[in-house]
């Protein structure tokens, strides 16, 4: 057991190091200013130039894992990318997650990272084509549509949303929400989970499909604000589907095959937010203790007092164990795949939120009022870390799961 990235890994580190140093990091001012310049959903230009200057590095879709052995639907089609194990990519992730928008800089920004690699094992050549090219080129965004606000979909067998043949199409009619990523003008399809055969056994009833987000029938009903935020451009949307109608080609992978893709996609989308997760926790206690070092209260720097050290002696050790974790799980993924090591994906998407949320949150009591300000960041940042508990599954779905998974090992 080696506690030791390979020199392969090591010359990504240091090329994306690089590249955030020189690029991403000075344009944040750029990038907020173009924020508040105008209406809100927008593409900002800075965000297209810096994935310009990505690509033509190299620097591009490090995030599509070798398929290890998994058969595909098609395997014609060439993904461009750097096919890192998520071992390799794992570093990569957490350092991209000290800057909000750094992923998308990479073509590497979640829902699109998940949906490109439904696209690319389940996905016929001609869906390929359609979607998953240009959003492997960078050119549109995408969203996934599971979540419903009419029931508890942390238990996705309740999922009401109807998709119906008819005849050479599909007619689908339902309400979805908390579909990030569908407030980009840049969004062009969506990934759509919903019930086919009502019929069937329980998890045989669901199924995904394509849908172009400009279809008859496909309307944007509100934005979705987190603790306050719209995270705009991003965004997170309730959109209703009336009679929406795409050919039956668009159906990934088959009639009641909905859950054996979910499970395929939300193993990466996890540990994907997991890794994301531990660069913000770093960025978080670096920004803490240069504060704490430069205030002085009661006749003594912030940083010299025990509760300070303490404090920190804390986040640094749930840190490392928080990546330590994360680290196992990414490696279970490559030696065994998503369906072996789903315990300890499972694991993390429980421990890691929680910890960044914990961290986070020390961060900004050591800031004092000015980190509840949108002054230090630490307020978005918290909230993004706590909804991260509930996002892709709450923490009490995971915590079953591993106990289940546990307690089974002894019959």
């Amino acid at each position: 057991m080696y506690f030791e990235h390979s020199d392969k890994t090591k010359k990504w580190i240091d090329r994306v190091e690089r590249f955030m140093d020189d690029h991403i990091a000075p344009a944040v001012p750029t990038y907020e200013a173009e924020q508040k310049e105008g209406g809100r959903w927008k593409v900002i230009q800075v965000v297209e130039e810096l994935k310009k200057k990505a690509r033509a590095e190299g620097l591009w879709n490090f995030f599509m894992p070798p398929s290890s052995g998994h058969p595909s639907v098609d395997d014609t089609f060439n993904f461009e990318g750097e096919q890192l194990t998520n071992l390799e990519y794992a570093p990569l992730a957490e350092i991209m997650g000290r800057v909000g928008f750094a992923s998308e800089c990479f073509n590497c920004s979640a829902p699109d990272t998940g949906n490109m690699e439904v696209l690319e094992r389940y996905g016929t050549r001609e869906q390929k084509e359609e979607w998953l090219k240009p959003l492997m080129n960078g050119e549109i965004r995408s969203a996934f549509l599971m979540t419903e606000p009419a029931v508890a979909s942390s238990d996705a067998t309740n999922i009401q949303c109807e998709i119906k043949r008819d005849g050479n199409d599909y007619v689908i009619n339902g309400r979805k929400w908390w579909s990030s990523g569908a407030g980009d003008p840049r969004c062009k399809v969506a990934i759509l989970m919903g019930k086919t055969n009502p019929d069937n056994p329980k998890h045989s009833q669901q199924s995904q499909i394509l849908v172009p987000l400009d279809a008859k029938g496909v309307t944007v009903v509100r934005a979705l604000n987190v603790f306050g935020y719209d995270d705009a451009p991003h965004g997170h949307m309730e959109i209703e589907l009336k009679n929406v109608r795409v050919p039956a080609t668009n159906l990934l992978l088959g009639e009641g095959r909905g859950f054996e893709i979910a499970q395929g996609r939300l193993g990466p989308g996890r540990i994907h937010h997991c890794m994301r997760a531990i660069g913000v926790a770093e960025r978080a206690l670096e920004m803490a203790i240069k504060r704490a070092k430069s205030r002085v209260a009661f006749g003594q720097r912030i940083s010299e007092m025990g509760v300070t050290k303490a404090h920190v002696a804390d986040m640094r050790m749930e840190i490392d164990m928080a990546r330590l974790l994360v680290l196992k799980a990414a490696w279970a993924m490559d030696k065994f795949g998503n369906k072996e090591a789903r315990q300890q994906i499972a694991m993390i998407k429980v421990a890691v939120p929680n910890i960044s949320s914990k961290v986070v949150d020390r961060c900004l009591q050591l800031h004092g009022g000015g980190g509840v300000s949108q002054v230090f960041k630490l307020a978005s940042m918290y909230a993004h870390q706590r909804t991260l508990r509930l996002a892709d599954g709450p923490d009490e779905v995971h915590r079953d799961q591993v106990g289940r998974i546990e307690i089974a090992k002894y019959n």
